[in-house]
């Protein structure tokens, strides 16, 4: 038998191992969301946690990893955590929503596994169901570039996650209650700033005793600071006093950079940005997140955080940074307007943004989408989208698509505002898979509205005040619409976006006002390949089964159950590698003995 020198029978060992162990890491996480105790404002109220914090964990990956959750369910209703912006390529039963999943009943708990396929940048997670996020169970998502990719900016000396919610001292269940009554949701009780109230800034509007979020920073170093509007209901503007903020990236997308000293953030938006700490430090700066298009009598709705410096000669004091002459919507529509996607930069992949030409594809479906504020239907207070209120079947459509079970729903959403009496309905987009679609929002509501897309990153192609006509095309942008989840549409005014459809599955077009979304103003998108049956993701074996498939569900098998699930975790699989060599250097320490 020929010689085997010790380096050759490494070198093939850690070939075997490579091919062994080949493919994109695996991280776990264990959550428990539950009810603790809280006084954001200064009264003590039930918040919603995840593993006892408020706001929840961050959740820090990198592209293409694939992510195991495990959430048991301490609430004492069901729940379901929606990844808000992360596109589950082919995989919507890892979406997190009604229309996708069966809730986690109270007592349970439910695995999550997906992969953050071919994407970068700054997301959330909250609960969908039953108005939760008006309490709470939101966090952050991270997804950062794989080493070998650049990004289009220096490192960062820090990152910071900083989430801005309007808040009320009532529950979760009491507002839901007063929205059902057709309650206007009213003045928040303040905006919370990383789940903490108002700095003390004034006797008047602030109380004594109130926690705050104090960021501390080092003179001349440079943070990316990730910004998230949790809230349910109110847009707010985002700026710090005296320092720049340099847009760079927004919902997956990097964009030209460019400097805001304030920026309109709308409910489920995110943003990132890099700012420099250059000024003088002469007293802590005021961080300030406030309400937009409203009256005076909001001035106590008003989030004030604390930016300090690590050589800072006293607190901040005085008034807040004001937005001047800057509080009128044509500000914020010439401000969204100007957010441009960085066409030469790539994001997950090495190749420029811009190499996909959207304004080149033709358009196969066109969706003119109208709102309106709430009216009784039916003698129940709902929200409508081309006449037609949502509401939730027992069973999610995916499950009733699986087991084609007739009745549940219907693929009949009309692209225009029909001349009808609305109505509730279970009505889906017919999306062709492949295809191009071209969406017009128009708000007929009194407030600015946000609308989401899951399982895709749309292109914002235009947007203005008046009706939408065909002639509104001329003014669309067709090369650096920046492309994003999330898009504000203004009150009396229009937005337009594009969206190629390659991603098939089920997935939710929803207002993410939090009022609007629950009393109906949402559809679902169903977008099949008609060549390929098997081009989404198969029913996953945990799957909860609720409806009309109930008698499918095996007792007792999700409760209190917590698991890493079957792949190996990285750190299992570094001591399973650092065990096989040893004993592979013991075997062929054997060998060598006898050869």
């Amino acid at each position: 038998m020929p010689s085997l020198s010790k380096s050759c029978w490494f070198f093939t060992t850690l070939l075997f191992l490579d091919a062994a162990f080949a493919g994109d890491p695996f991280v776990y996480y264990d959550w428990t969301v539950s009810y603790i105790t809280s006084s954001p404002l200064g009264v003590k109220q039930q918040v919603i946690g995840i593993n006892k914090q408020f706001p929840g964990p961050i959740l820090n990956v990198t592209t293409n990893w694939n992510v195991v959750v495990n959430v048991k369910n301490d609430l004492d209703e069901p729940l379901l955590l929606t990844w808000n912006g992360v596109q589950h390529r082919r995989n919507s039963w890892q979406d997190g929503v009604s229309g996708t999943n069966c809730p986690i009943p109270a007592g349970w708990n439910w695995t999550y596994e997906f992969q953050v396929k071919d994407q970068i940048g700054s997301f959330f997670y909250f609960p969908s169901l039953n108005f939760q996020r008006a309490s709470g169970g939101y966090g952050g998502i991270i997804i950062n570039n794989r080493p070998v990719i650049p990004v289009p900016f220096g490192l960062p000396d820090g990152d910071i996650t900083i989430f801005l919610s309007d808040w009320y001292t009532k529950s979760h269940k009491d507002l839901r209650k007063d929205v059902e009554k057709g309650v206007n949701l009213g003045i928040p009780d303040g905006v919370l700033i990383n789940g903490l109230g108002p700095y003390h800034y004034d006797d008047t509007l602030v109380q004594n005793g109130i926690s705050y979020q104090i960021i501390n920073v080092e003179p001349g170093k440079t943070y990316r600071i990730r910004v998230h509007n949790v809230g349910i209901s109110t847009s707010l503007n985002f700026r710090i006093q005296n320092h720049n903020m340099l847009l760079v990236e927004t919902e997956g997308s990097y964009t030209i950079q460019q400097n805001y000293t304030n920026m309109d953030i709308h409910v489920g938006q995110s943003y990132s940005f890099l700012v420099t700490m250059d000024q003088n430090a002469s007293s802590d700066y005021y961080i300030v997140a406030s309400p937009r298009f409203v009256n005076s009598s909001w001035a106590k709705a008003t989030g004030v955080s604390i930016l300090h410096y690590s050589n800072s000669q006293g607190p901040a004091s005085g008034p807040l940074p004001s937005l001047s002459e800057q509080d009128d919507p044509s500000f914020s529509i010439n401000q969204a307007r100007s957010i441009r996607w960085n066409v030469s930069a790539g994001a997950a992949r090495p190749n420029p943004q811009g190499s996909f030409r959207y304004g080149d594809i033709t358009v196969t479906d066109v969706y003119v989408i109208v709102n309106r504020p709430p009216e009784l239907i039916n003698g129940k207070w709902r929200t409508t989208l081309n006449g037609i209120s949502y509401l939730p079947p027992s069973t999610p459509l995916t499950l009733a698509q699986q087991f084609k079970i007739l009745g549940v729903y219907k693929v009949d959403f009309p692209n225009r505002l029909m001349n009808r009496p609305s109505k509730v309905d279970v009505s889906l987009i017919n999306g062709t898979h492949k295809g191009f679609m071209e969406i017009i929002f128009q708000n007929n509501d009194t407030t600015v509205q946000t609308y989401h897309l899951d399982g895709y990153a749309f292109f914002v192609v235009g947007m203005d005040f008046g009706v939408w006509t065909e002639n509104s095309r001329s003014t669309y942008n067709k090369w650096d619409g920046v492309a994003r989840c999330t898009t504000q549409v203004f009150p009396g005014a229009w937005t337009a976006i594009l969206v190629s459809l390659d991603n098939a599955g089920t997935w939710n077009l929803r207002a993410q006002n939090l009022d609007s979304w629950y009393l109906g103003q949402e559809v679902y998108m169903q977008v099949v390949n008609p060549e390929n049956d098997n081009n989404e993701n198969a029913l996953p074996e945990n799957a909860i089964y609720c409806g009309l498939l109930s008698s499918l569900q095996r007792g007792q098998s999700h409760k209190f159950q917590f698991s890493l699930g079957s792949p190996l975790s990285i750190n299992s699989r570094i001591i399973f590698m650092l065990f096989f060599v040893a004993l592979l250097d013991s075997l062929y320490g054997m060998w060598s003995v006898e050869h």
